[in-house]
Formats: structure tokens, C-alpha cells, sequence
């Protein structure tokens, strides 16, 4: 139900001829359908300080959607639950595509934007913004991936869960080799070097990842690498990858592929876990690419069954999306709760933008608007059959 129009902002008044009303209008339409109020009094609405927001919106989408909060010219008690109920009803669809996400598709039809030369960036850009961020935010072991919340009370069991998990899903026995794609700050490998005795090289294109999880596998049969996967050349007698895949980029999921299957023994097991979109796409959100993930993607269930299908006998498939919300609300209490330390290293536009990351993306989960997929591959099939474990 749409409450009563308030009375313009003097600025909206200055605006030329009917624009800003128009605009305004437009807007309130848009949340209308979501049952968003423009200026209301319930935690999920939008509260517009700038009238310039309504056509920075209009006309850039999630984008200046996201810097238009950054920049303080809306708010919103419970972002979160904003992102939810617009997403339900698909209101980003309703919003012109703009400049920058035409460009952005543009480019990646033209370039490969997660070729070698550039795999470094995410890295540069995301988990090089400093450990004490992610050490304030995350569990105690730093996992910076989705939990598993059967029957899990809190953030520490739910990763504990997830990881072992892992370590059951590909049958991880004392002594083996394995491999972790995207080791960030080494959870993985000390928990499966610690807990079940097994040797593991991790690779990250973060030089404060790297630097950190030595420190953290100290001690253990742990290796870690600054590297890109393309240059691996060894054997391994499993493989995992937890939440790297959404860096690969949709021309290398193919490439990435054959890497993991000429490094994994003929009866290894290869487990990836990603986010995972509903519908096939060739870009990622505009404001998460400027601000968040540059040149990243989530790939769909039809992109990664291209990039399987010619070797790999699918196993099992997955999906525990709900759970990311509930992690995600859980790093944005320990980001809020550290706040104060953190302060004086960020300012408030960073804080802005991070909290617009955590609630945003969990209100995406939330939605169902993506997915968080555990898939487990092997070469020729077990020969007796795979155990799904949940």
C-alpha cells in the first residue's frame, strides 16, 4: 500500500522542471511492489536524505543504488530484509541496464578478465584490505566461506561443520595429499592437516593470505603458495576449492577444469564449493564488480555443466544457500561489534560500503536469489557408488 506523498525536499523543488518528481514517482512505484515504503516507518524501508538519489537509481541501477547508500543519501534501518523483498518480486529487472554494466558486459564479451595477467586484482583489491578486518569479522580459524549450520548454535560450530564436511565428503584418509584452490587464510588446511592427519598444499593470490596462513600452519605437513592455479603440475590425491570459483570467470571454467582433473589422481575426489547463480550470465553485479569483487561471476548450473561434462562423472550436487544468509548476518555482528577498533583504520564510507556488502548479500541468500553449491567430482565414477553426507 502506498502512504501519502511528503511534501518535496527544497532541493527537489530546485531540480529543472518535473524531474526529481518523476523520479521520485518512479521509485516509490518500484518499492510499492516490494512493499517498501519511500519514507516510511518499518525497518526494511527507504528512507531518501537526497533527492538526488532517485534518479542516480533510475538511471545506474544497482550501482548507484549502492553508491547512492555509500554516500549517504539513503538509508535504512534493515538492509538486509530490503534486498530480500525487492529481490522476491525482481525489481532489478524492472531498472534500466546501466552504462556501467553494458560496458562491463561489453568487456568481458571482448576480454578475458580473469586471464594470469589479472588474477592478482581480487586479491589486491578484497582480502589484501587488511587481516585485522577479517580477523575481527570471521570465526577463529578465519573461514571465509559459507557455514554449515545443521546443528550448529553459532558461527564457530557452524565453520567447524563445514569443514568437516569436506574432509568427509572426499573421504580424506591420514597421510593424503591434498589440494586446496583458493586457501585463504589456510582453515582448510589446518583443520585437515590437524584433524585427520592429511598433507595439504594451499594456493592464493593474497600476499596477506599467504603471509598469515603460514603463520597459522606452522608446525603442520601444510604448504602454502602465492599461485595461480593454470601453473599447477602435480599430483594430488584430492582436491578442494572453497569459494575461489567465483573468481575464475566464465571463459576459464573450462580451463579450470582441466587443470583440476590432470592434477587429481584417477579414484581422487574433487570437491568444489561455490556460490552459484540461478540463471546463466556473463557479469556479475555492477556494484559488487567497482567495489567489492572486481571481475568476478557466479556461475549457473548449466555454465558448469559445460565445463564438466566432457570428463567428469557428477556425484553429488549440494545446495545449503539458506546457511549463507545466516553466516552472513553473523560476520556483519562481529564487523558491527569491532567497529570501534576497526575505525581507526577505515573511514565511514568504507564502514558504509562494507555493511552494504554483508546485508545486501545476505538478503540476496535470503531471497534465493543464489545459491551455495557443494558439488563433488570424480574422474570415472566410484566404483561402488558415492555416499551422499549432509
Amino acid at each position: 500500500m502506498v502512504q501519502n506523498k511528503l511534501p518535496l525536499h527544497p532541493d527537489e523543488m530546485a531540480m529543472p522542471g518535473t524531474e526529481c518528481v518523476q523520479a521520485r514517482d518512479k521509485v516509490e512505484h518500484l518499492l510499492d511492489r516490494a512493499g517498501i515504503v519511500l519514507n516510511g516507518n518499518q525497518p526494511w524501508d527507504m528512507c531518501v536524505l537526497d533527492p538526488r538519489a532517485y534518479p542516480r537509481i533510475l538511471s545506474q541501477g544497482s550501482l548507484g543504488l549502492g553508491e547512492a547508500y555509500m554516500d549517504g543519501w539513503w538509508e535504512c534501518e534493515q538492509l538486509d530484509e530490503f534486498i530480500h523483498r525487492a529481490l522476491r518480486v525482481n525489481l532489478e529487472a524492472k531498472i534500466r541496464v546501466s552504462w556501467h554494466e553494458a560496458w562491463q558486459l561489453t568487456r568481458g564479451l571482448l576480454a578475458n578478465l580473469q586471464s594470469k595477467a589479472r588474477a592478482y586484482m581480487v586479491g589486491e583489491h578484497h582480502y589484501d584490505l587488511g587481516n585485522q578486518l577479517y580477523q575481527c569479522m570471521l570465526d577463529t580459524r578465519m573461514t571465509y566461506t559459507c557455514g554449515y549450520w545443521r546443528n550448529a548454535a553459532d558461527l564457530e560450530q557452524a565453520q567447524t561443520n563445514k569443514l568437516d564436511l569436506v574432509c568427509r565428503k572426499i573421504g580424506l584418509q591420514p597421510g593424503d595429499r591434498v589440494l586446496d584452490i583458493g586457501c585463504g587464510w589456510g582453515s582448510f588446511a589446518e583443520y585437515a592437516a590437524r584433524t585427520y592427519a592429511a598433507e595439504v598444499v594451499g594456493i592464493t593470490i593474497s600476499r596477506e593470505q599467504a603471509e598469515l596462513a603460514r603463520v597459522r600452519c606452522s608446525g603442520l605437513p601444510v604448504e602454502i603458495r602465492l599461485q595461480d592455479y593454470r601453473d599447477l603440475h602435480e599430483t594430488f590425491d584430492h582436491i578442494v576449492s572453497l569459494g575461489m570459483f567465483e573468481h575464475v570467470g566464465w571463459k576459464n571454467y573450462r580451463t579450470y577444469m582441466q587443470v583440476v582433473h590432470r592434477c587429481l589422481r584417477d579414484k581422487g575426489l574433487f570437491l568444489l564449493h561455490s556460490i552459484g547463480a540461478n540463471q546463466s550470465g556473463l557479469r556479475s553485479d555492477a556494484w559488487i564488480d567497482r567495489h567489492i569483487f572486481p571481475n568476478g561471476g557466479l556461475p549457473s548450473i548449466a555454465q558448469l555443466g559445460k565445463a564438466i561434462e566432457p570428463e567428469w562423472v557428477m556425484e553429488d550436487w549440494h545446495n545449503f544457500g539458506a546457511d549463507y544468509d545466516l553466516t552472513l548476518m553473523a560476520w556483519y555482528a562481529n564487523f558491527e561489534r569491532h567497529w570501534a577498533e576497526l575505525a581507526a583504520h577505515y573511514d565511514e564510507r568504507f564502514y558504509r560500503m562494507w555493511r552494504y556488502y554483508l546485508l545486501t548479500c545476505a538478503g540476496a541468500f535470503r531471497a534465493r536469489n543464489i545459491q551455495l553449491w557443494q558439488i563433488v567430482l570424480s574422474k570415472g565414477g566410484v566404483a561402488d557408488g558415492y555416499r551422499s553426507l549432509r
